[in-house]
C-alpha cells in the first residue's frame, strides 16, 4: 500500500494497487500545472485509489472537456488528473506520494516541448541539502 499527502495534509491518499505506465512528462500543460521542469506521472486503477479529504479542499479544473486535474484547494498541490473517457482509470502525480514506490519510470515524454533552459545532461554538482554557498537566512 502506498501512502500520500498534500503540502499542507488536508488532502491524504491512500493506494493498494500498482502504479503503471511511469513517464517524465515535459509537456507545456505539465510543466505550467507543477511549475517544474517537468511532471512525473502513472496510472492507478481508480477502484484502487482512496481519498481521504475530511476538510473538503479538493478542488477541481477542466483543462479540455471531460479531462480534469484535481488539487489541494487549500495549497494547491496537485494529486491527480481524471479523463471521462476512461474513469477506470487516474493519472497520479508521483510527488503526492509519501511512501517509496517500487515502480520506476520509463521515459522522458514531449521532450520538443522541454523547458529551454532544462539541461538534462548538464555535469551540475548534487548535495543532500542546500548548497554550500547558500545562506540559510
Amino acid at each position: 500500500m502506498y501512502h500520500g499527502s498534500c503540502l499542507c495534509g488536508a488532502i491524504k491518499i491512500e493506494l493498494t494497487g500498482k502504479i503503471s505506465d511511469i513517464i517524465h512528462c515535459h509537456c507545456s500543460l505539465c510543466r505550467k500545472n507543477s511549475g517544474t521542469a517537468y511532471a512525473t506521472n502513472g496510472f492507478i486503477n481508480t477502484a484502487d485509489f482512496k481519498l481521504v479529504d475530511a476538510q473538503n479542499k479538493m478542488a477541481s479544473y477542466e483543462v479540455k472537456p471531460g479531462k480534469k486535474r484535481h488539487f489541494c484547494g487549500q495549497c494547491a498541490s496537485p494529486v491527480y488528473s481524471s479523463n471521462a473517457d476512461n474513469p477506470a482509470k487516474l493519472r497520479l502525480r508521483l510527488g503526492i506520494l509519501d511512501s517509496d514506490i517500487n515502480e520506476r519510470p520509463g521515459s522522458h515524454n514531449f521532450m520538443g516541448s522541454k523547458a529551454s533552459w532544462d539541461d538534462m545532461d548538464a555535469p551540475l554538482p548534487r548535495y543532500d541539502e542546500f548548497e554550500p554557498a547558500r545562506s540559510k537566512s
